[in-house]
């Protein structure tokens, strides 16, 4: 589908001729103040792209889910495959919806956007414009728009977003304009880590003018964290949880499954435990994590083995 987005939307969206500075005094995606997510706590998952983020989003949006909490998750990828394992299939993106109308939203019903998922998670695909054409600030502001119209976000006690690839732009960090807890996912590795440095920078920026702070890293896909905990120690971040690579978690993405319905094994029941803890530390919340991003070089020459 060839989705046309106004230009004359995406200049609102992106900002353009509005001259507040946004972080470190940079014009990025502003979003409307009234559109603020209030009631539910919000958090925005980040890290590098492929690193797992939808498989944890998902996961923990199930974990969420069985410690009797009201879940949405909200995928922001054009890809829209981060609701997939909840739902069982693709869903159409907001986006898409929106072009069958020729973007006008009050002719859009729930039901045409918002997908009930396992144990009643509620999931939401943004998508994003095309290559190339368009600002994903404006398909995270659109979205938002919408729950809000539809008084979705009213009996929500939970919101995931689950955000594409690292922060190179206002768009990538428009939801950390709504977030309480920005999360980053990272593997025991150099580029992983890399773009977490990035991403800590990111949140500490929107952190002057927005209410989000920084909520740690989940090692994922790794057996070990000595090289995420070297960074830590030099940087303040906090590991709040940890996901080894099994083979049980690839295949529950091929099963279209969460780790939640799969076959019962001693390895699997570990993870679900590791899922369902994290799940209600961030209900419990707890202080926000003053974390500082290193010089690029500063990390060539950390990481890596003596």
């Amino acid at each position: 589908m060839n989705v046309h987005i106004p230009v004359s939307s995406i200049k609102r969206a992106a900002g353009v001729g509005i001259q507040a500075p946004d972080g470190q005094g940079s014009v990025q995606v502003h979003q409307d103040p009234a559109m603020k997510i209030e009631g539910a706590k919000v958090f925005a998952v980040y890290g590098k792209g492929g690193i797992g983020k939808s498989t944890t989003s998902s996961n923990l949006s199930a974990a969420f889910s069985n410690i009797g909490k009201r879940v949405l998750q909200i995928g922001c990828d054009p890809k829209h495959d981060s609701t997939f394992t909840l739902t069982k299939k693709l869903m159409p993106t907001v986006i898409d919806v929106l072009a069958t109308v020729d973007f006008h939203s009050e002719e859009l019903r729930p039901e045409d956007y918002v997908y009930e998922g396992y144990n009643g998670v509620m999931c939401v695909e943004a998508g994003g414009p095309p290559a190339g054409t368009g600002c994903g600030g404006y398909v995270v502001g659109q979205t938002v728009k919408l729950l809000k119209e539809h008084h979705l976000l009213e009996d929500t006690d939970v919101v995931i977003f689950d955000v594409l690839g690292d922060v190179v732009c206002g768009g990538f960090a428009a939801p950390l304009q709504h977030a309480d807890k920005a999360l980053v996912v990272a593997a025991n590795d150099f580029d992983s880590i890399f773009a977490m440095n990035r991403i800590i920078s990111a949140i500490k920026a929107k952190a002057k003018n927005y209410d989000v702070r920084i909520g740690g890293v989940i090692a994922n896909r790794s057996k070990d964290t000595d090289q995420i905990q070297r960074f830590n120690d030099q940087t303040g971040m906090q590991t709040v949880a940890h996901f080894p690579d099994l083979d049980v978690i690839r295949r529950s993405r091929l099963k279209k499954a969460t780790l939640f319905e799969m076959e019962p094994s001693p390895e699997l029941e570990a993870v679900q435990n590791e899922y369902l803890r994290l799940a209600a530390s961030l209900w419990a919340g707890s202080d926000p994590i003053d974390a500082i991003s290193l010089e690029d070089r500063d990390i060539f020459d950390l990481l890596g083995f003596d």
